[in-house]
């Protein structure tokens, strides 16, 4: 089997995670080079996953005649000037949502990708391949479900990660950016249209740190498809039963529903506090298989040399989307787009 050498920029998290399914749980891959600029972490995570290029340069690991494919996996703000550096040393691309920071820089990753026609790009919207929003996907195309009414989705992150969103808060662009752009993008791929309006309110119900950016610790938006479906996302970053995502679909003749009780496993715990069922703790458990997925589905694409999605036009989209929730939401208005 062919496989392709990637080389991946970022190792944190997120990135240490793309980076293990890279060298272990990937046929079509082979990792060859990891490059992050805290070179403990790449030396830790080369000597993890038997790695021996290690890079603190990103264009000295696009430089690397042994790569032909890069993951990018670094904050927001660099993407563009990763994807410049990636493409124009030749590689292949595959990038961690959200595209860019801004709706302008998008546009010139936009730019960028159409100037290499021949080199593959894929953003990293991993819900698009979970096992269940594709069953899910496939029974709306197949018309089980009707003409879709109404998608409702719902992102909630754990109290126990706070302290770390308060750091990133200042440069996350907001819950809208960072969080919510998930929502937006499942919206637009569910019901195959763009907004129209849209309404966002919320608050700093816990957390008044959040006002000083513009910003709110749970935020809520309402919008109005082109084709008339209505849509509501929902966003928490103080959840105290630990990370949750849910998704509904009304249709003319039936429903969708997706994790309506977030939990790990189908273990029951029955104890002096009454049954329950414990939820996943963080986003990487709950998406595990999804990430593993996106990266073989953007693999086959690098091997038949066919253009997959969700692709940079889905990252500017989705982006701008955001940004008008955020509009919305500070103006304490409804837009119409």
């Amino acid at each position: 089997m062919k496989k392709i050498k990637f080389g991946i920029i970022g190792v944190g998290r997120l990135g240490y995670e793309h980076a293990c399914n890279l060298a272990t749980r990937i046929p079509q891959a082979e990792l060859v080079a990891i490059c992050d600029g805290n070179e403990a972490a790449a030396k830790k995570a080369a000597e993890d996953l038997g790695v021996t290029a290690v890079y603190t340069d990103p264009k000295d690991l696009c430089a690397d005649a042994n790569v032909e494919a890069v993951a990018i996996v670094t904050n927001t703000a660099s993407h563009v000037e990763m994807i410049r550096i990636a493409m124009d040393a030749g590689k292949h691309v595959f990038c961690e949502k959200p595209l860019a920071e801004t709706v302008e820089k998008c546009k010139e990753a936009e730019a960028i990708i159409e100037a290499h026609p021949d080199l593959i790009f894929m953003l990293g919207f991993m819900r698009r391949f979970d096992h269940s929003y594709e069953v899910a996907k496939q029974k709306i195309d197949r018309g089980d479900i009707g003409d879709i009414v109404l998608v409702r989705s719902y992102s909630q992150d754990p109290r126990t990660v706070i302290e770390g969103n308060l750091a990133y808060a200042p440069k996350s662009g907001g819950q809208f950016i960072d969080m919510n752009i998930h929502d937006i993008d499942l919206i637009r791929w569910l019901t195959g249209s763009e907004p129209k309006k849209l309404w966002a309110i919320g608050g700093c119900y816990e957390f008044p740190q959040y006002k000083d950016w513009d910003d709110g610790d749970n935020v809520s938006c309402l919008m109005q498809m082109q084709n008339e479906t209505m849509a509501f996302f929902f966003a928490n970053r103080t959840a105290a039963h630990g990370s949750a995502v849910e998704t509904e679909i009304m249709g003319t003749k039936g429903m969708l529903r997706i994790g309506a009780t977030p939990t790990d496993s189908l273990v029951e715990v029955f104890s002096e506090h009454g049954v329950c069922r414990e939820c996943y703790q963080d986003f990487v458990a709950r998406w595990h298989q999804a990430y593993i997925r996106e990266l073989e589905v953007y693999c086959e694409a690098v091997l038949n040399l066919k253009q997959p999605t969700p692709n940079v036009y889905d990252g500017t989209k989705s982006t701008d989307i955001a940004f008008k929730c955020k509009e919305s939401f500070i103006k304490n208005e409804l837009l119409t787009l």
